[in-house]
């Protein structure tokens, strides 16, 4: 957990080191560096907040910018809706999808149980039930409502609009093996 009293800049600039309460003077290379992020990632206004008066959406933005601040190949995104309010995970969600169209951005794994959380830069998906991969490929083959209903185990009803993906139970609703 970061300190409370440490400052979004701070905080990125920590992803350099991978090391949470980061003792030593980031070099001014990294400073700058970690401003860039703050402003790519839509986060400058930030920079001096410490971590207790951010939101959640707010830290999970600085964490995204923290993780970049390493330039990974690949940026694992477990549940990152988890704890928002609908409007801060839209917000998310819209931030989330800019960055993956991005063509410098790492490689982005959603892991997810909200289907509306799948934007439209999320192209390829694996699907799981019980633990096992259930079926895996491009999201326009995997995405539908008869797999998702096998899934789940009940029939559930897949509709699109615009790229994104809202699940619903159907109204005589059957289990489904």
């Amino acid at each position: 957990m970061m300190a409370d009293d440490e400052a979004a800049l701070e905080t990125v600039v920590s992803g350099k080191y991978a090391m949470i309460d980061y003792w030593g003077e980031p070099s001014t290379a990294n400073r700058k560096r970690a401003a860039q992020i703050l402003k790519s990632i839509e986060c400058w206004h930030l920079a001096t907040r410490p971590w207790r008066v951010l939101s959640q959406g707010e830290r999970q933005r600085v964490l995204i910018g923290r993780a970049l601040m390493a330039n990974p190949p690949l940026l694992i995104l477990d549940e990152p809706c988890a704890g928002l309010d609908p409007v801060a995970r839209e917000h998310f969600l819209q931030f989330l999808q800019k960055l993956g169209s991005r063509k410098s951005a790492p490689t982005l794994i959603l892991v997810t149980h909200h289907i509306e959380e799948i934007v439209p830069v999320f192209t390829h998906l694996l699907l799981l039930k019980a633990g096992r991969v259930l079926t895996k490929g491009r999201k326009a083959e995997v995405l539908t409502s008869e797999l998702l209903s096998r899934a789940f185990g009940l029939r559930v009803q897949l509709e699109s609009e615009n790229g994104r993906y809202v699940m619903s139970i159907a109204t005589k609703s059957c289990a489904v093996m």
